[in-house]
């Protein structure tokens, strides 16, 4: 068990930690390929500018994340190779086209966009970066139709001992994979508009370039509010689901030790205990846990004492409890995260509708907000947390249990030596991050001059030293 707990904690550590980058890069792709349209529809040279400049922060975040997750690979073969074993037969299709289509698209869209600027015709720069934006949301919508299986397995048979794929329509169409994918997905989108409108607020409070980041802020802040009401809104539709398909993860995110009342309330608050038991210090809303469940203010929730006899009836003897601690309070973290981004992105858009000297003196809002670009981040990695934890014991629900996954040859030697060793190396990609983040932000989009205008400038200063025009 100590070997499963270190691969475990390895396994989390990284995939949080590359996690960091993915939506991010998800939400910038859409962004600037908006407001390069914005560019060729109105002509206006801000436009471009503003695409050039969150195009910089794209690429290194871009990069660094493709870094992380070649890394994250290396442990299926290292760590989980009798996960591989059982999976690769299902996990094998999506994988692989995410590797050959979703990556090599985004991969060579991004060339063309960052080498084509005045090298292609404006139509044909514009479509590379709307392939660039659809590249990265089909490899997230690959590597998702992979997790959705884990969370509900579909399209399989087992054979040998292995789960082998013998619908592949099927696993495209896991009812898990519906409700996942556009929650990740628009949970990224939000990503990068807090990103974009954080940026932009610190330029904003120091007067700089006003006219550019202040229609940056409205393009950022009007999205972030239309896809973080669109994630509450898939989020309650992903809730729902969890009660047919994993019901003990949906009672541990309640810390519901009993079946609920028929009228079951949701509790804000709850004293997390091992006795099986409420606490009266518990925070309610009346009818709030039917609703989330069921869309009526009636329906009991199977809880957690009843849910275990139940599995130990159908899998055979075990503890089939998830982290009720880590799954109740990852769960209330994401949404409280996502309610206050909801609140900040629909106060910025209305006050966005005035002019953009009036919206750069709402210096106490736009303060803020550079501190709301951690929101969305702690609300992915708390969703996460709470979605892979929460399914626990299980690696594939039902088919596999984590401790059975595990390779078991590795050591806990071993596993601690990668863990620290991946740790330094993430750790130097985040001083390399931020470095990198924070040199490009100071500095600022370039010149609004193009460059056959600044090469002949350049050229008349060369001729004539004293020219200032």
């Amino acid at each position: 068990m100590w070997v499963v707990w270190l691969d475990r904690w390895q396994f989390g550590i990284t995939t949080v930690y590359h996690f960091l980058f993915v939506p991010l890069t998800i939400g910038l792709a859409l962004l600037i390929s908006v407001m390069e349209t914005l560019y060729i529809a109105k002509k206006d040279s801000m436009y471009r500018r503003m695409a050039q400049f969150w195009g910089k922060l794209f690429l290194i975040n871009f990069a660094l994340g493709v870094v992380t997750g070649i890394m994250q690979e290396f442990q299926f073969g290292m760590n989980w190779s009798n996960y591989s074993r059982f999976v690769g037969d299902v996990f094998g299709a999506p994988l692989a086209i995410e590797s050959l289509a979703a990556f090599f698209l985004e991969s060579a869209f991004i060339g063309t966009w960052l080498f084509g600027w005045d090298k292609l015709s404006p139509k044909i720069h514009l479509f590379s970066i709307w392939m660039v934006a659809l590249g990265v949301s089909l490899s997230a919508f690959w590597i998702l139709t992979a997790n959705a299986f884990m969370q509900e397995p579909t399209g399989y048979t087992i054979k040998n001992g292995r789960a082998s794929m013998n619908s592949f329509g099927a696993l495209l169409m896991n009812p898990q994979l519906s409700v996942e994918f556009p929650h990740v997905w628009l949970g990224a989108i939000t990503t990068g508009a807090f990103f974009v409108a954080g940026v932009s607020a610190y330029y904003l409070l120091r007067r700089r370039e006003i006219k550019l980041f202040a229609h940056s802020f409205r393009i950022a802040v009007y999205t972030g509010l239309i896809s973080s009401v669109l994630v509450a809104v898939v989020g309650h539709a992903q809730g729902q689901l969890l009660i047919h398909t994993q019901p003990m993860k949906m009672a541990a995110s309640e810390a519901l030790w009993h079946t609920s009342p028929y009228h079951a309330p949701w509790s804000i608050f709850a004293w997390i205990d091992s006795a099986h038991q409420r606490n009266p210090i518990d925070i309610e809303i009346p009818y709030g846990l039917s609703i989330l469940s069921y869309n009526h203010t009636y329906g009991a929730v199977p809880g957690m004492v009843e849910l275990q006899a139940k599995y130990v009836r159908q899998y055979g003897p075990g503890n089939y409890l998830p982290s009720v601690w880590v799954t109740f309070w990852t769960f209330r973290v994401m949404v409280l995260a996502g309610s206050l981004m909801i609140f900040l992105a629909l106060y910025g858009a209305f006050r966005g509708l005035r002019d953009d000297e009036w919206l750069a003196k709402r210096r106490t809002y736009l303060r803020f907000m550079p501190w709301a670009i951690a929101l969305p981040y702690i609300a992915n990695s708390t969703g996460w947390i709470m979605t892979e934890m929460g399914r626990q014991p299980w690696a594939v629900m039902g088919l596999l249990k984590t401790s059975d996954g595990i390779s078991p040859t590795v050591g806990a030697p071993l596993v601690w030596m990668t863990l620290l060793g991946f740790g330094a190396v993430y750790a130097a990609f985040a001083v390399v991050d931020v470095y990198l983040f924070v040199k490009f932000i100071r500095k600022g989009p370039d010149s609004d001059q193009g460059p056959d205008e600044m090469d002949a400038k350049s050229t008349v200063l060369r001729l004539n030293p004293t020219s200032t025009q």
